[in-house]
């Protein structure tokens, strides 16, 4: 293959895309996987929940602790009091006709005093008030406590989704990394047969015009080459996709080239009981359920707390000099009867309890039945491998003869043409058979929480498909 021209139109079709043009950049895969870590969107938002919890957690640090707080008002009143004088000047009334001499048999009458029938208070003033308060809950029946495991819970929760995404994510750049190599190998193979198949065509054209062959091997040599340019084009179009697509997971803006080659280990891995030992340990999905359960168990603990008693020391000190008014003590709380029925909703708890216990269950059988189907391809796709050794010795083999043969007049070029491109599809296959071991690897290691450890497994590689 033209490495070259394939490099130059790949960039150019990453410009079309949007992307910068830049030089290829030549990446490790463990280069490409440190980059994924630091600029994937996907895994920033997974930690930024981590952070969240964690946060809230450490926020809740001091519930259930004294709460002081301070208030202050500024106030102007403007009150009005209409009294009734009517009854007043009755009695009044009455009273003078009561006394020894009544007022107006005087020797000088005098008038009874009368009020008006009616009188108006008014009182308005302005002022300021102004005090510091504290409650301190003694006793809440665990409460507190279970908020706050709640929220741990929630955090691992958090921590588990995050540690999925990570996995998921590594799967994904072995895919687009090693397809991506996938594709330049099968393009160059393809860029390969054509040109042999160029050559060929071409002297089957002079042949027919020495007459050497029939128009029928010349119209079989055309289709050939027909055949082989449109396999050609479509697996560099296949490339160039798989190298952009490389390019984007690694939020790289020039082309990326990858270093790290397809690899196969020859011999069998660890057996399958090392990796149900570890998913069970590490599978994110056990350490979800996980903390599923124990999210109900702290929703339960907090329901039950609401049973029991609350105890609370508060005081109150007006704030101003001299003698101020204050007061302080203690209190207790206790719903004897709510409208809500504690033990429906405690019963509810435990179902949630028992859900999470069931699901933790389900999801041991289901992890372990995946482990191990994981472990089975990786160990069949090893042995499909080394069977593809037998196929392509024997390509190789027969276009060394046709090769021959065509040389000492004993073959036809279209002959030679069959051999160069079933030599071509052989070596292609075999590439495949490694990029389905490395992918059934990686998806192995995802289901048992070690995606981490895929690097480890490519040092160990003993064949490597430069």
């Amino acid at each position: 293959m033209n490495t070259p021209h394939f490099l130059l139109t790949a960039t150019l079709c990453l410009a079309t895309c949007g992307a910068v043009n830049a030089q290829p950049k030549a990446m490790t895969f463990d280069a490409a996987w440190e980059r994924v870590k630091s600029g994937s969107d996907q895994l920033a938002a997974a930690q930024a929940a981590v952070d969240s919890k964690r946060l809230q957690v450490q926020g809740l640090q001091g519930l259930g602790g004294p709460v002081v707080s301070v208030s202050a008002a500024a106030y102007a009143y403007n009150a009005n009091l209409d009294v009734n004088l009517d009854p007043v000047n009755q009695r009044l009334t009455q009273l003078s006709r009561h006394l020894p001499i009544p007022l107006q048999n005087l020797p000088i009458p005098l008038p009874v005093p009368q009020f008006p029938a009616s009188y108006t208070f008014n009182r308005h003033d302005t002022g300021t008030t102004k005090s510091i308060s504290a409650v301190w809950p003694i006793y809440a029946g665990g409460a507190s406590d279970a908020v706050r495991g709640f929220v741990a819970a929630q955090g691992s929760e958090a921590r588990a989704d995050a540690d999925k995404t990570g996995h998921e994510l590594a799967t994904l750049l072995v895919q687009r990394y090693f397809g991506a190599q996938l594709a330049g190998k099968a393009a160059a193979l393809r860029q390969a047969t054509l040109d042999d198949v160029r050559q060929h065509d071409a002297a089957t054209a002079k042949m027919l015009a020495a007459g050497v062959i029939s128009r029928l091997e010349r119209l079989q040599a055309q289709a050939a080459y027909e055949e082989a340019r449109r396999n050609a084009l479509k697996a560099q179009d296949d490339a160039e996709l798989a190298l952009i697509a490389l390019a984007r997971t690694v939020k790289s803006e020039a082309i990326v080239k990858p270093e790290t080659p397809l690899f196969v280990i020859t011999q069998p891995i660890e057996p399958l009981p090392h990796f149900l030992d570890q998913a069970l340990l590490r599978h994110p999905g056990l350490a979800k359920v996980n903390a599923k359960k124990s999210q109900a168990e702290q929703l339960h603990r907090g329901q039950e707390a609401l049973r029991k008693p609350q105890v609370f020391a508060f005081g109150q000190r007006e704030l101003q000099t001299g003698s101020a008014n204050w007061m302080g003590g203690l209190g207790v709380r206790w719903t004897l009867f709510d409208a809500v029925d504690r033990d429906v909703l405690a019963a509810a708890s435990n179902k949630q309890i028992e859900q999470a216990e069931r699901s933790e269950a389900q999801a041991r059988s289901d992890i372990g039945l995946l482990v191990e189907k994981n472990w089975r391809s990786v160990e069949q796709t090893r042995q499909q491998f080394l069977a593809t050794a037998t196929g392509v010795a024997l390509s190789r083999e027969v276009l060394h003869l046709r090769t021959a043969a065509l040389r000492e007049g004993t073959g036809t070029a279209l002959e030679l043409m069959d051999a160069e491109v079933n030599q071509a599809k052989v070596e292609t296959e075999r590439a495949q058979v490694a990029y389905d071991y490395v992918m059934a690897l990686a998806r192995l290691l995802e289901s048992c929480g070690l995606s981490e450890e895929f690097s480890r497994y490519i040092q160990r590689a003993d064949v490597k498909m430069d």
